[in-house]
């Protein structure tokens, strides 16, 4: 191929990582050059965009605005877009955009590989080429979603939930493994409904024991558990198998009734904290990451309260706090008005995160002395750095080693914590 330079540049979430990783597979298979995030010239560039809120939308505008006058001025070069932003606003896109010379939504990996002549090669699914370190990966267990929250536009973008099969999964997972993958990190809008559409009942407990086998893999790491049908078993394979990082991330929202019902969650205040005493009860030592909403409609100043009260209760290992904005399509957007004031949501945000910096705070100050195994991700300055089971890459603390060797990404190592700060640890290689 004469003009063979692809730039593929991967905006939002851990899913789309995927797919663009996939992406990159066939596109090297067919000859082309794939690159990913490259400040290099290239003759195609390829922009898979989010358009969960507001903030990751500009940022995809932005993005595509960039490339598009990069290519304005070199006088050469063709732009694609595809994601979650082109599902939700092709026609506004292509109307403002008229530069870009392609659109395609999501789950369509077969148009764009069409539109750069090839053919999809249906024997590499499951296949990907690496964007980033290749010591840990993530495994799409489904696309879509069910539930019908007031603030979430993921059901009208991607789709109903649609689990990708029991069998296919662990396939992919041995590939990624022999190719070094040592931490294997399950993602989907909702674990907990993993395989109901399929075999009629919940899956995942099977699909972990199944992933645990794989002599290679080190680390299962679970994301996005909803609080409503969670599943108990998977509590005790975290007892039983160390594989299985004590990591449970779940995401309550809010604990007022008022608000959970108005934010339509499945879950209620007291299911809520049946579920989480029972975490604690089961697995003591496990981080507990949540997000919570500030400013959702209908959402009083008691209702404010109630929260920051359940969080200082409660005391999550990791939390995120997000300011409540209309999103286009939504029930919330459809039938609530957002009266609550930016500047009162702002203060709420600050309220709740000022809480948990202190929690996080004391939790950290409190593991100094204390021995953890880790992996190490990258080299930073003077340091190494590295995650325990507790961390997720890119999304919680990092654990910074001091040490004069060479210790290579990838690898595990004892470390004894020697310092903290509120959202990082210090620590040297236990000798």
């Amino acid at each position: 191929m004469k003009h063979n330079r692809v730039n593929i540049v991967t905006l939002g979430c851990s899913k789309n990582t995927v797919d663009s990783q996939k992406l990159m597979r066939q596109l090297a298979a067919g000859g082309y050059n794939v690159m990913a995030e490259s400040a290099d010239p290239a003759d195609i560039v390829i922009i898979n965009t989010c358009g969960f809120i507001h903030d990751a939308k500009e940022e995809s505008v932005d993005t595509i605005i960039r490339h598009a006058e990069a290519i304005r001025r070199e006088g050469r070069g063709r732009l694609f877009v595809m994601g979650c932003l082109v599902e939700r606003y092709r026609n506004e896109l292509q109307h403002e955009l008229p530069e870009v010379d392609g659109w395609f939504g999501v789950n369509r990996p077969q148009e764009v590989i069409s539109q750069l002549g090839l053919a999809y090669r249906q024997e590499l699914t499951g296949e990907r080429i690496f964007s980033g370190p290749s010591h840990y990966a993530y495994l799409k267990v489904s696309e879509g979603c069910d539930r019908t929250c007031a603030f979430c536009a993921i059901p009208d973008i991607r789709g109903r939930y649609i689990s990708a099969p029991l069998e296919e999964l662990v396939e992919e997972a041995r590939l990624l493994a022999s190719q070094g993958v040592k931490e294997l990190i399950l993602i989907a809008q909702d674990l907990t409904l993993y395989g109901t559409d399929l075999y009629g009942r919940q899956m995942l407990p099977e699909l972990v024991r199944r992933l645990a086998a794989i002599d290679s893999l080190e680390w299962i790491r679970l994301h996005y558990l909803y609080p409503a049908d969670f599943p108990l078993e998977i509590l005790e394979i975290m007892q039983e198998n160390p594989k299985v990082c004590r990591y449970i991330d779940i995401p309550v929202q809010h604990i007022s009734d008022r608000v959970l019902k108005m934010m339509r969650r499945e879950h209620d205040s007291s299911g809520t904290r049946r579920l989480l005493a029972d975490i604690r009860r089961m697995l003591p030592d496990a981080a507990v990451r949540t997000t919570v909403i500030a400013g959702h409609p209908g959402e009083t100043e008691k209702d404010y309260k109630e929260l920051l009260e359940f969080i200082r209760e409660y005391r999550f290992e990791r939390l995120g706090a997000f300011r409540y904005s209309h999103e286009e399509n939504t029930h919330g957007a459809l039938n609530y008005k957002d009266t609550i004031p930016e500047r009162t949501k702002e203060r709420r945000v600050a309220g709740i995160m000022g809480l948990q910096q202190e929690i996080s705070a004391a939790r950290n100050a409190s593991m100094t002395g204390k021995v953890m195994k880790v992996i190490i991700d990258r080299r930073e300055g003077l340091f190494h750095v590295g995650r325990s089971q507790h961390d997720s890459p890119e999304v919680d603390q990092e654990i910074l080693i001091t040490t004069a060797g060479n210790i290579k990404p990838g690898i595990f190592i004892d470390v004894k914590i020697t310092g903290s700060t509120e959202f990082d640890l210090y620590a040297e290689v236990r000798q």
